[in-house]
């Protein structure tokens, strides 16, 4: 692996070959050149990290405080790049706009529950993946009737725009299903315990994160049925010089047991237990 100021600095002429290519880094009038731009070698510049913030468990906001699986990854996989916890901005990085965000230079990296797919591989770079989860269900507490995928017809359906869940039950299931999209997850299990919808659909790391807050508490389960299967990678500009150095770092931080620690750190008292045959992942090779 390369040094933690080589780290930096790859970073650093990432971020400007994306701003490049998109005119110059002017949007809307006001430049976008980050901190990153301006030093690297370790001298003060900021990366931009794209997280949710509405994802108990993985990537969640409250107030100046961010918390999950993503952000302890994120942390780590910056820190072998050169940037302390204090050199991170946070981003919101909803499902919908990810790829945008990339291409036009918002953010460095993203780590979203960002699932690597070939369509996706068109517009964006992946490093990783760095954790494998799978879709399953999210119904009320004393459901019967959901059991799978397959016993979803006629019942109406919530998930997140721009999401794979979201697609997959368009392609596979929406002859007999009716979808409700939302901005975000937290939003589809308020229509969930409303009885506006009769399932919520998303990763199963998700939907354990989001049964396990206290307001959700004995009014919702997961089916617990997967049935997909979701590789989760680190969202790179495709011009990028840095896939490698994210890809030593997760192999790194696999090997010396903080992958781990910030699993169980992070689904404490949900009742998840990761997939132990795609769990820990291996990385791919950077394209």
């Amino acid at each position: 692996m390369r040094t933690r100021h080589a780290g930096a600095a790859t970073l650093a002429a990432l971020t400007a070959l994306t701003l490049a290519a998109c005119g110059g880094g002017d949007v809307g009038g006001e430049s976008t050149t980050t901190d990153s731009e301006q030093t690297a070698d370790g001298g003060g510049e900021t990366v931009k990290i794209g997280i949710k913030f509405d994802q108990p468990g993985l990537g969640y906001q409250d107030g100046s405080t961010y918390t999950g699986f993503d952000v302890d990854v994120a942390t780590y996989v910056a820190g072998e790049l050169g940037f302390s916890e204090d050199q991170i901005e946070w981003v919101e990085a909803p499902s919908a706009q990810r790829e945008t965000m990339l291409q036009t230079g918002q953010v460095d990296m993203i780590f979203a529950t960002y699932s690597i797919t070939d369509t996706r591989k068109e517009t964006v770079a992946f490093a990783g993946p760095y954790f494998v989860a799978g879709q399953d269900l999210l119904v009320a507490e004393d459901n019967t009737d959901i059991t799978g995928p397959e016993s979803l017809e006629g019942k109406n359906l919530c998930s997140v725009s721009g999401s794979t869940s979201a697609q997959r039950i368009k392609d596979e299931y929406a002859a007999g299903v009716q979808l409700l999209e939302r901005p975000g997850y937290a939003e589809c299990v308020t229509a969930l315990t409303a009885g506006q919808v009769d399932a919520v659909t998303t990763d199963d790391i998700i939907l354990a994160g989001l049964a396990a807050q206290p307001q959700n508490k004995g009014k919702v389960k997961v089916v617990g049925a997967p049935f997909s299967t979701e590789r989760y990678g680190v969202g790179l500009p495709q011009d990028n010089d840095v896939c490698e150095d994210v890809n030593a770092a997760i192999e790194k931080m696999i090997e010396d047991g903080s992958w781990e620690e910030f699993v169980s750190k992070n689904t404490e008292g949900t009742g998840y237990t990761p997939n132990a045959s795609e769990n820990p992942p291996t990385v791919d090779a950077c394209a």
